[in-house]
């Protein structure tokens, strides 16, 4: 294997690595995608029904369907927010799910190689990708025009060629999937998400509960470095009567809070996923993102390739952000002052208990764009934020 020359290779086989290396091979490009072994993202696993279709996944990945999401105030406040006509939640195990985009990706033409990423070396013959396939294995090397990297919020292909990508501020998450309890115990419906918005469970994020069919996710995260994440949730599967529950395996890895400032080093090096920071800030949504991440980075990667200039690898953030940046930038302010205090946090909660919020949150949702058609509930909405905000509207008991 050493020294083959390869178009490109992409280090990372998640959601974006994986959707890069598939379109890259379709394209017809010699692709390598290189991977660890047993890695599994903690993840909630919720999916818009937009990605299915974007993305051709069949239904039968799906492990449940949310139809209703249900917010808890610091006060133990609940609001639901059903999901109504429109669509649902679609639920995957990110184990199964994963793993069925790199065996795409090997069906589509990508050589699939498990292995650890060292480092990029470059010479008279180019630029080598290092890695081992065993742990205290011998180095090996191919060569490529293009490296992507895809491995997560701690790149080490972004952190050793992409300016800045060192200090990459995260949310630290952790979850425990464990079998999911019967129906209606202690509250538990296999159909709902549960986001509790409580500073006891985190202080700057949220914790959760998401229905995975015969297993469910239960979790948190913050940027507090020295926030209790296990403790807290073992605390939370106390309260909410989940302890006796099995556990499946837990989970822990870093979340980014918000995109990279730039994804290429200008010639040989381009990042996507979260290592270029595409999880949605305030909902922490990382997958719909992350795909389409690898999507508009293999197209500048295949341009890349084809003619050489380097000026191509620019255009897949450029594109990124043109499409969803202002959305990010809305949700990052939602984030940075909903969840600054338990008192905001109930304003929040009590917030999404309005009919129109609900209903156009749940169209950007499923649209993953903002919802443009209705200018007088956007008006409806911006005044009764601009209430909440100053203390003018009571709350809800």
């Amino acid at each position: 294997m050493t020294n083959e020359l390869y178009d490109v290779v992409v280090v990372g086989g998640g959601p974006a690595g994986a959707t890069a290396a598939s379109d890259l091979a379709k394209a017809g490009h010699k692709v390598m995608l290189l991977d660890r072994a047993g890695r599994i993202k903690p993840c909630g696993g919720a999916v818009p029904p937009r990605l299915l279709e974007d993305f051709d996944i069949p239904h039968s990945l799906l492990v449940a369907k949310a139809r209703s999401a249900r917010m808890i105030a610091p006060s133990g406040r609940k609001v639901d927010m059903p999901v109504g006509e429109i669509g649902f939640v679609g639920m995957v195990d990110r184990d199964v799910f994963d793993e069925w985009l790199r065996q795409r990706a090997a069906n589509d033409g990508a050589v699939r190689c498990t292995g650890s990423f060292e480092t990029i070396e470059r010479d008279g013959q180019g630029t080598h990708v290092c890695f081992r396939t065993s742990r205290g294995g011998e180095l090996e090397k191919v060569r490529a025009k293009l490296v992507i990297g895809a491995e997560g919020a701690r790149s080490k292909v972004a952190r050793q060629n992409i300016d800045g990508a060192e200090d990459m501020k995260c949310v630290f998450a952790y979850h425990e999937v464990i079998e999911s309890p019967p129906a209606n115990n202690r509250g538990f419906d296999p159909a709902r998400c549960d986001v509790f918005y409580q500073g006891k469970l985190s202080p700057d994020f949220y914790a959760w509960i998401f229905p995975h069919g015969h297993t469910s996710s239960i979790g948190l995260g913050s940027a507090n470095k020295g926030f209790p994440l296990r403790a807290t949730v073992s605390d939370m599967r106390d309260e909410l009567g989940l302890d006796a529950c099995k556990t499946i395996r837990k989970e822990g890895a870093p979340i980014p809070l918000k995109p990279l400032k730039r994804w290429d080093n200008g010639k040989d090096v381009l990042v996507a996923g979260d290592a270029a920071g595409v999880v949605a800030p305030a909902s922490g949504e990382g997958i719909y993102y992350a795909m389409t991440c690898g999507r508009i980075a293999a197209e500048a990667a295949s341009e890349f390739v084809v003619s050489g200039n380097p000026t191509a690898l620019k255009g897949a953030r450029k594109r990124f952000m043109k499409e969803h940046g202002r959305v990010f930038w809305i949700l990052g302010m939602m984030q940075f002052f909903w969840y600054s205090s338990d008192k905001r946090r109930e304003r929040f909660v009590d917030m999404c208990d309005d009919a129109d919020v609900q209903q156009l949150t749940w169209q950007a949702y499923m649209n993953k764009r903002l919802v443009r058609a209705k200018p007088l509930a956007h008006l409806k909405i911006f005044l009764k934020d601009t209430a909440h905000l100053l203390g003018l509207r009571p709350m809800a008991r």
